[in-house]
């Protein structure tokens, strides 16, 4: 069984982390490869399963969940689980690349717990809150009601940023992605990388 090394990208909703991973899976396309995660959750108007994600019943997920499936997985609103299956980061590994993931803080972090030093784990913020809930609603796929519940979790994710190993503030996006590739190239080939 091959073993790599995985790339966690965590952050509150409306911090940027998905755009991070995508500059960086378009960057490095011979490195990385991106987890998809399962969920229960039904998909929104453009996303594919086994692309965007694993489309899973809950029937489904509890199963995976009974039978170890799941290198990580979790609640994160009621009835609306998501979690990373071991047989999806074995299937990177097997192609020789390394597995970057975009999830939760809880996920994200129970990740790092399971894999350690083979994890690279990273906490996306944004330093305005107001800048954070602009996010969002620019999305124009929240109701006022989830709006509410994800601005509240968003206080709590905050918690945990110093539970990661490197915290990455995307207050300006182009900043943010060469320091972000700056940090793939340290992890993933240290040797190579030239010091700065």
């Amino acid at each position: 069984m091959n073993q790599g090394k995985l790339i966690i990208f965590s952050a509150p909703s409306g911090s940027g982390k998905t755009t991070i991973v995508r500059h960086l899976l378009n960057t490095f396309p011979n490195k990385l490869s991106f987890s998809v995660s399962a969920c229960t959750r039904l998909p929104r108007a453009h996303e594919i399963h086994g692309k965007d994600y694993y489309f899973l019943s809950s029937e489904a997920f509890k199963k995976h969940i009974a039978e170890n499936e799941f290198a990580e997985w979790e609640e994160v609103y009621a009835g609306n689980y998501y979690g990373t299956l071991k047989s999806e980061i074995q299937r990177i590994w097997d192609s020789g690349k390394t597995v970057i993931f975009d999830v939760d803080v809880k996920g994200g972090l129970k990740l790092k717990e399971v894999y350690g030093e083979q994890a690279l784990a990273v906490f996306v913020k944004v330093n305005s809150p107001e800048e954070i809930q602009n996010r969002l609603l620019s999305r124009q796929t929240e109701t006022a009601e989830t709006l509410a519940t994800r601005l509240g979790k968003i206080q709590y994710e905050m918690s945990f940023e110093n539970e990661f190993d490197y915290v990455l503030v995307n207050d300006n996006l182009e900043t943010t992605l060469i320091e972000a590739e700056s940090l793939i190239m340290s992890f993933v080939q240290p040797e190579t990388h030239p010091s700065k």
